[in-house]
């Protein structure tokens, strides 16, 4: 299966397709299956199947249906299975009939104790928040382990918002392919663990709505010395950052272009003293005018945004070569955007919630992706709009959704070493695009790792990208 979102609209013509092909009912029960397996396999964790209560919140469409048949399915194996209906009377009639036959229950109230439950709420098609009874049911089930069917109820499909009652899962098995409420927004983490289940969808499907990255096209874009390279040729990255102020912002930008695959670091800026002392070779200098020639530009991080900030970022603007923007670089650029104007080699812009807010206007909305796409056509550059699934747009409306988010990443100086990271990449090389996706995966992975030690910080994120690198090869 490929790895990308599709919006609903898309998989309502792949299915209608695929539907057209196959006896009537065919999907549903392959979706059942699928849903019962990953039931099954979730109880034996603990008692096991038989014997093991389940609850099933059936709602008035076909995820309704989904739950009820794979809810037959695991009372022919011993289970005991309850159905409590949020439309009493409107249930998917051959579901129901199936979970009678198989010695399944409809009950009014879910019972005292259960093993697990199933949100068969609503799927792609329902609105966004809950019914007054089905966000009781859900709240009388907390503390259960909760299976959502296809999406968690209540989200925002097409765009992760959550501006109501939802549920939140802890496992969804979606069927055919990931949707964009899986992926970014409040929703991702509502959906829990994704367990995706091969309905014989993917050759119906149309071109994903966005791209989701896996480690082999990281491995496969990474930049790799050859043998007749030297430290010029592998890449040479300027790196403008830090300040008398914020000195370790430099550092962290430079610690995160050497985990990357440049062959030559050069710093310019305030804190030149402070990164000379703790990277001796990094060549350091105090203007940008002074740096020599580069292949790559990053500037922003805790450079500040006086006048010696703005001059040294124009003076690396105005160099014809690709640009990593984050931080303080993204303010001033809010302030005179005219500095993009006439740029013709790619710039990549990493801003936060905030930081966007500054360069679009206003408050980012619900659809994440969206946003990102307006914002790079706008200002004919990459975005990388950082959070839990950092999203990555370009100006032709491209997207690829990060799936190594972590919340350990939100520490600071974390974007300072993303920001040196991608740097390294655009200096060797890599385009803007791929730079950006690599980055961001690979900063998530370092994140991860770091976790995994103790207290998370910069620094800890700079030295696990050491090893998170080493492990491409």
């Amino acid at each position: 299966m490929r790895n990308g979102v599709w919006r609903v609209e898309q998989v309502r013509a792949a299915e209608a397709a695929l539907m057209a092909t196959l006896p009537e009912g065919t999907l549903m029960h392959r979706a059942a299956t699928g849903l019962a397996s990953r039931i099954g396999r979730m109880l034996s964790q603990t008692r096991g199947c038989y014997g093991s209560t389940v609850t099933l919140l059936v709602g008035a469409g076909d995820n309704g249906g989904d739950a009820l048949y794979a809810g037959a399915q695991l009372a022919r194996r011993g289970a005991r299975v309850l159905a409590v209906e949020v439309f009493p009377g409107r249930s998917h009639p051959g579901g129901v009939a199936a979970l009678l036959d198989a010695g399944g229950r409809l009950v009014d109230e879910p019972p005292a104790e259960t093993d697990l439950a199933v949100d068969g709420i609503f799927g792609i098609g329902g609105r966004p928040g809950l019914p007054a009874r089905a966000g009781e049911l859900v709240t009388r089930l907390a503390g259960v382990p909760m299976i959502a069917v296809d999406v968690p109820s209540g989200v925002d499909v097409d765009t992760g918002a959550v501006n109501s009652d939802a549920v939140r899962a802890d496992i969804t098995v979606t069927f055919g392919c990931r949707k964009p409420a899986l992926m970014v927004g409040t929703a991702a983490e509502h959906a829990g663990m994704i367990d995706l289940v091969d309905i014989g969808l993917d050759p119906y499907l149309p071109e994903p709505y966005a791209l989701i990255p896996v480690l082999d096209d990281i491995a496969r874009w990474w930049p790799r010395p050859h043998a007749w390279d030297n430290k010029y040729t592998r890449g040479v990255l300027g790196v403008c950052a830090g300040s008398f102020r914020y000195p370790g912002a430099g550092e962290l930008a430079v610690a995160g272009a050497l985990a990357g695959p440049a062959g030559y670091i050069r710093y310019a800026g305030t804190a030149a003293r402070h990164v000379r002392y703790r990277y001796p070779e990094v060549v350091t200098k105090d203007r940008v005018a002074d740096a020599g020639r580069v292949q790559a530009w990053v500037a922003g991080p805790g450079m500040g945004t006086d006048s010696v900030a703005d001059s040294q970022l124009r003076s690396a603007l105005a160099a014809p070569v690709p640009m990593c923007l984050d931080a303080d670089a993204l303010t001033l650029v809010a302030h005179d955007p005219s500095m993009l104007v006439g740029r013709r080699h790619g710039t990549v812009m990493t801003p936060h919630d905030r930081e966007f807010a500054r360069l679009s206007g206003h408050a980012i909305g619900d659809d994440r992706i969206g946003e990102a796409v307006a914002l790079a056509k706008r200002l004919e550059c990459v975005v990388l709009l950082k959070g839990y699934r950092t999203v990555v747009a370009d100006a032709f409306g491209n997207v690829h959704v990060n799936p190594t988010g972590d919340p350990a990443l939100a520490t600071a100086g974390s974007g300072d070493v993303l920001a040196g990271l991608i740097g390294s990449l655009l200096a060797a090389g890599l385009s803007p695009v791929r730079s950006a996706v690599a980055g961001a995966f690979l900063h998530g992975l370092a994140g991860r790792h770091a976790a995994r030690q103790g207290p998370v910080t910069a620094t800890r994120i700079a030295d696990a990208l050491h090893d998170v690198v080493a492990e491409l090869s």
